[in-house]
């Protein structure tokens, strides 16, 4: 069994926010895959199902982006889940619009949910790092990532979140180099340095 927890902030204020993007992420995999039926459980969102033979437990936590180590460290607790047994799908602002990448292990980045799901669960958790772009400046960060999409990212968002969601068969199987492939191969999107262009710069 593994937990898939996209990571957010509950409630309709925030439901199309940049920083939501882990809960769209989920969504879209509980629809690829016919879920069961939505329930609280573990101070989240919880819907069961089953990928290739492997149960699958989907967490949207309820207790905002910072205290989401909570949620995910009850639900790891209860099923004896080990850190690698268990994925996060979040937003990334270093990455660019669309480009996506895992990583197990590492340091928060200035992520606060994942700050707190390093100190639920330890470090060796895998991440599924979703880019959101940079605003280019620190202080722009909180607005741009509490911000909601626009129509203008539609064009890479919706095939970003289908892509993972058909691509999950790898990753649930721990080939986690051929999924971050299969999501670019399906959903290919520019590869640039968000913050240099976002200040005007060259892109890499």
């Amino acid at each position: 069994m593994i937990i898939i927890a996209g990571l957010g902030n509950p409630g309709p204020k925030y439901e199309k926010n940049r920083h939501n993007i882990g809960f769209m992420a989920v969504d879209e995999i509980a629809r690829r895959w016919r879920f069961g039926p939505e329930r609280a459980k573990f101070q989240s969102v919880v819907r069961d199902g089953e990928i290739d033979g492997t149960k699958v437990l989907l967490m949207k936590p309820q207790t905002f982006m910072n205290e989401s180590g909570r949620a995910v460290g009850e639900a790891a607790r209860f099923y004896k889940i080990k850190p690698s047994e268990v994925i996060v799908f979040h937003d990334e602002i270093d990455l660019a619009p669309g480009r996506f990448r895992m990583k197990t292990g590492g340091g928060a980045a200035g992520q606060n949910g994942i700050r707190s799901l390093i100190s639920h669960l330890g470090a060796d958790f895998r991440r599924g790092r979703m880019g959101v772009g940079h605003p280019g400046e620190s202080h722009l960060v909180m607005p741009h990532v509490l911000g909601d999409f626009h129509k203008a990212d539609l064009p890479w968002l919706d095939p970003m979140l289908s892509a993972v969601a058909d691509a999950l068969p790898f990753a649930v199987a721990g080939e986690d180099e051929r999924f971050q492939g299969e999501v670019m191969r399906l959903a290919p999107a520019p590869k640039f340095s968000p913050r240099q262009a976002a200040q005007g710069g060259r892109a890499d």
